[in-house]
């Protein structure tokens, strides 16, 4: 079937409640989240307003799979929210425009990836995430939206640099990086002629950005240098090659595969990707997470068949990395925390020549935009859409979603991390239950609020000791909503 556009398109229905200059911006800055859904009564394609350009919404997600992977070659990453990210990013894989530079860097950086690469770094992240949880201080309100962006970071630092990058440098890169993040929302969803003027905002996160990108490079220059103690190893072991591979092994994080490319990236391209992959990292997973919680204070049966596979797994020892594959039902529990709340709520593309699209003609040069966040709460696929039922995806039930869960994209531009964000995910959760036998709700219920991901607005929960789970103060603070 030809993609070129037909002589006779159908004309695509414009979304109701735009205003003059601004378009539906008002809906999108107000209430992004319904708008985005509503947009489903309307068409398969529907077009909306953005100021004074026009963007295609897809609302059905076989057109979005065409998007994504049948005419991928018309539909090239971009778009106002990747041109944005892009002043942060640089060329990093999430924003580099599609090329051959795209394809040789996903190349190089896909066995960074791969499940048994991965599984090197496990027991480190593992111990990494034990350590930090079990120092949360029992019975005090945390901001727990907070606490899972910062595990998530040192978790991701631990897996991209190895377990001896020195203190300052973790604790610098924990420190800036909620800063940066909030600054690059910022930059988002503010007119760029605004993020380019001189203001003290705009100074500060730049500042930040350069001084993120010095940090990357000391890491850099730290995995490159000889590890302290390799040699002197080597030599008490009387084994030098096998005590120096296993030395350097243990140390030694992802970021490794990178720079020992035979066709190695420039020092701006590993910049670029180490951005990319922390943002990556924090952003998304650490939501995840901090929805999973809330919604485990709300449901007390799932959080029974949680514990109860933990304890069938590991009975009573730590979690290892082996466990994950065992640990069925966390799995489905995070993949319905991600259905439920996105994490994305708009993604961009643009059209490089005229489409017809469901019927529908799409202009070269337009944004075409996709939202899994409206696909994952599509009535078709995901009846009582608004529900937390992780049972959705069991084998018998999980057929009925296919194709409606993008979480993490699809073709040639879906996440490249997907597997390590799986790894991560179960291995915090886990972690978090099995050290703290109690947790709850001590604020009121969150809202969603759509930034770069589905966020919470406010979510704070009160971890309790065995000691204190038994005594009636241990009981649910909160009602849930």
């Amino acid at each position: 079937m030809s993609t070129q556009a037909s002589p006779t398109p159908t004309p695509t229905p414009t979304a109701p409640g735009g205003l003059p200059l601004i378009g539906h911006a008002h809906h999108l800055a107000r209430t992004p989240l319904p708008f985005m859904t509503s947009l489903r009564e309307h068409g398969s394609v529907v077009r909306i307003n953005i100021g004074p350009t026009p963007a295609y919404v897809v609302t059905d997600p076989a057109l979005t799979r065409r998007v994504l992977v049948t005419d991928a070659a018309h539909y090239t990453k971009g778009g106002k929210i990747i041109d944005a990210l892009r002043v942060f990013f640089g060329d990093g894989l999430a924003t580099v425009a599609d090329g051959d530079t795209h394809l040789r860097n996903r190349r190089l950086m896909q066995p960074m990836f791969n499940k048994a690469h991965i599984a090197t770094r496990g027991e480190a992240m593992a111990a990494q995430v034990r350590e930090m949880v079990a120092a949360w201080p029992a019975g005090r309100p945390r901001d727990v939206y907070a606490d899972m962006n910062d595990i998530t970071l040192a978790a991701f630092l631990v897996a991209l640099f190895g377990t001896d990058l020195p203190p300052h440098l973790r604790t610098e890169f924990t420190t800036l990086m909620p800063a940066i993040m909030k600054g690059t929302i910022r930059q988002t969803v503010l007119p760029s002629w605004i993020t380019r003027l001189p203001l003290p905002a705009n100074r500060a996160h730049a500042r930040r950005v350069a001084r993120l990108r010095a940090l990357i490079d000391q890491a850099i220059d730290h995995r490159s240098a000889p590890h302290p103690g390799v040699a002197a190893e080597a030599a008490a072991a009387g084994c030098p090659h096998a005590a120096a591979a296993r030395a350097a092994d243990e140390a030694d994080g992802l970021f490794s595969t990178l720079l020992n490319a035979e066709d190695p990236l420039t020092r701006q391209q590993l910049q670029d990707e180490a951005i990319t992959l922390l943002t990556g990292a924090i952003e998304t997973t650490g939501t995840t997470l901090a929805w999973t919680l809330y919604e485990i204070t709300r449901n007390p049966e799932v959080e029974r068949r949680l514990r109860a596979e933990l304890d069938a797994v590991c009975r009573d020892r730590p979690l290892r990395y082996d466990d994950l594959e065992q640990l069925t039902y966390a799995r489905r529990v995070l993949q319905e925390a991600i259905r439920k709340y996105g994490p994305a709520w708009m993604v961009t593309r643009t059209a490089t020549q005229d489409m017809v699209l469901g019927g529908h003609r799409i202009p070269a040069g337009a944004d075409v935009v996709w939202s899994p966040y409206l696909h994952q709460h599509d009535p078709a696929h995901f009846p009582d859409a608004d529900a937390f039922d992780p049972d959705r995806w069991t084998p018998e039930r999980a057929p009925a979603t296919r194709g409606s869960f993008l979480a993490f994209g699809d073709g040639r531009r879906k996440c490249i991390g997907e597997n390590f964000a799986w790894a991560e995910l179960q291995i915090i959760l886990a972690t978090v239950l099995r050290t703290w036998p109690r947790f709850t709700l001590a604020s009121r219920p969150p809202r969603p609020q759509a930034v770069v991901t589905v966020k919470p607005d406010n979510l704070t929960l009160t971890f309790h000791a065995r000691s204190e789970a038994a005594r009636p103060g241990g009981e649910r603070q909160a009602a849930a909503g």
